[in-house]
């Protein structure tokens, strides 16, 4: 039996880390086995793009980021994703290719075509089966402002285009993609994440 393929998506101080693991764990109290992973750094050598990407120690240019990007997805979904897919595991991820469409394509201005392109030679043409968006505008994304990394640090203008950003593909996708208010405490995104998701392992 073929496994599920479940991502969360959203600016940086959304509750991805937090959702995704009650959602792994809320699917592991259900019986299912899990892989929780994500990206980048979901694989053994995509921790050092993760490194590079947000560390700040080094200036990257907008076609590098991409490209940083692209390579750990395509290592992530080559050795990770789709090895637990074939087991019949719900890999719950967080941050995949829609990530790059909102940050790189309404954030840094790049080719949306492009990048659907590029993404699709990442990830072998793979889709998630479901992705949570988690809306929340950056004035009330959940940020220390002591430990800000390169992409966190770019300031309330380039995450309000993200997040009109990942709006927009919502609202093009609403079949796959779902966007939930990420502004409401920790257990009202929590019971909403798991009534969509009991919904698609319903069907």
């Amino acid at each position: 039996m073929a496994g599920l393929f479940i991502t969360l998506e959203g600016i940086d101080g959304s509750g991805k880390t937090t959702q995704a693991q009650l959602l792994a764990e809320w699917l592991t109290a259900e019986g299912r086995q899990v892989c929780l992973t994500r990206e980048p750094g979901g694989s053994v050598p995509g921790a050092a793009i993760r490194d590079i990407l947000l560390s700040g120690e080094h200036p990257v240019a907008p076609e590098a980021e991409l490209f940083l990007y692209l390579a750990d997805r395509a290592m992530h979904i080559d050795t990770v994703v789709r090895p637990a897919l074939a087991e019949g595991r719900i890999v719950v991820c967080e941050r995949h290719a829609d990530s790059t469409l909102a940050y790189q394509g309404y954030g840094r201005n790049l080719d949306i075509d492009l990048l659907r392109r590029l993404n699709a030679m990442a990830t072998g043409g793979l889709t998630p089966d479901l992705s949570l968006i988690l809306d929340i505008s950056p004035a009330r994304a959940r940020l220390d402002a002591r430990r800000l990394d390169r992409l966190e640090s770019e300031g309330g203008d380039f995450m309000a285009r993200v997040a009109e950003g990942f709006r927009e593909l919502a609202r093009a996708e609403p079949e796959r993609m779902k966007l939930i208010d990420a502004s409401v405490d920790v257990e009202a995104v929590q019971a909403e994440i798991a009534a969509l998701v009991r919904r698609l392992l319903d069907r």
